[in-house]
């Protein structure tokens, strides 16, 4: 795997894997609050929101010899609280074409927390698609027994945790999902590489072709927040947090702390922003310069003065006539206020689609001249007012 690819996905495993202040005792870290979780099937079928497989679909255009291969990454409970150990299961690559109706299955046992063995099967299939492309499917699923009756908190420990697939092709490349939807389940598949080879299920909304920044110290389980500020956070904790993490004796959390600890001033300032200079580009078609403002074209209505009647459903509305307020039950809470309030039609505007805008004053307003001289109009639809016969 290419080592950006490599860094994003990992950057990506362990997002929320521990907040700070990343003690034991912090509220926030007393119960684990992972994305991405392939739940066991007994306790999946208990809610609606749970999942027991995840399935990562996306097109590709390549010709049916191109190589295309699968992994999973993930996270197993390792520990108490948020502790976890992170997974690694590859499936071997094989030709687009092969893969038509003819998928690569495997079925992984992993041993977990506390004696919990991980059940996981996996599976990596292509379908041919009638304009030459192929959509690609990675299955995940979750196989492990678990006893009934369970809560959350010991669901995970039966779970897949921060789940990601990664799907990668040799003579390729993928289109993406923005451009040719397929539905995929309990991941979020983005185009993961600039030549469009990888595609990663993402546990979080990502966009096509996420980057690190360069100036990134590395992870802090909170890869979309401010890492400068970040930063800071772990530069002021107290001995006694510091001490609380070094007991609890997870190898990755006192990897991140080591590393945030010797952040220089030069690193955090680095991180607070980026500018970048360089020569504009050249215009084309400018015309010469000139000190002169521009002049209006002859003849062009003024889009401010709108029209002096309209004809809405055989009702006529002129400006300057008068309305009665009649907004619909579920207007805004403003307009239900106006309720029964006679008004003065400003301006009248209709838009592209055709629909009519009337622009109002409240008459018995203190204020009526003052929003009349500065535009500042009230607009309702033709069906929330009532025209007065004067």
């Amino acid at each position: 795997m290419p080592e950006m690819l490599e860094q994003l996905v990992d950057s990506l495993l362990y997002e929320g894997y521990a907040l700070y202040p990343y003690t034991p005792g912090a509220t926030k870290n007393a119960t684990p609050t992972p994305f991405g979780i392939v739940y066991p099937p007994r306790y999946a079928a208990t809610l609606t929101s749970t999942f027991d497989h995840l399935e990562l679909r996306c097109v590709l255009e390549a010709p049916p010899d191109a190589a295309l291969a699968a992994e999973v990454r993930f996270l197993a409970a390792g520990g108490d609280r948020h502790k976890a150990v992170e997974q690694r299961i590859d499936l071997a690559g094989k030709m687009v074409g092969a893969l038509d109706g003819a998928p690569i299955e495997l079925e992984k046992r992993i041993s977990g927390d506390g004696g919990v063995e991980l059940v996981i099967g996996v599976s990596l299939q292509t379908r041919a698609l009638r304009d030459g492309t192929f959509e690609v499917s990675v299955r995940v699923e979750n196989r492990t027994e678990c006893p009934s009756g369970i809560d959350r908190a010991a669901a995970l420990t039966y779970s897949l945790l921060s789940t990601h697939p990664i799907a990668r092709v040799s003579g390729g490349r993928f289109i993406s999902p923005l451009e040719r939807l397929c539905p995929s389940i309990n991941t979020y598949p983005v185009l993961a590489t600039s030549t469009d080879d990888a595609v990663v299920g993402a546990a979080i909304v990502l966009p096509d072709h996420p980057q690190i920044a360069p100036e990134s110290r590395g992870g802090l389980f909170d890869s979309t927040e401010i890492e400068e500020a970040l930063l800071l956070h772990v530069q002021v904790l107290t001995d006694d947090e510091r001490a609380d993490i070094e007991e609890q004796d997870d190898p990755t959390l006192k990897e991140m702390l080591a590393r945030a600890s010797a952040a220089t001033p030069e690193d955090i300032m680095a991180l607070h922003g980026r500018v970048t200079i360089r020569d504009p580009a050249p215009e084309v078609n400018r015309p010469p310069e000139t000190n002169s403002p521009p002049t209006e074209p002859p003849g062009l209505e003024d889009p401010r003065a709108g029209q002096d009647e309209a004809v809405i459903d055989g009702v006529t509305f002129r400006r300057g006539g008068k309305v009665v307020i009649r907004p619909s039950p579920d207007a805004d809470l403003h307009a239900r206020m106006l309720d029964g309030r006679t008004a003065t039609i400003e301006r009248i505007f209709t838009d592209y689609d055709g629909k009519m805008h009337l622009g109002v004053t409240v008459d018995d307003d203190p204020g009526q001249e003052l929003m009349r001289d500065t535009g500042r109009y009230l607009f309702f639809f033709a069906p929330e007012v009532e025209v007065i016969d004067l």
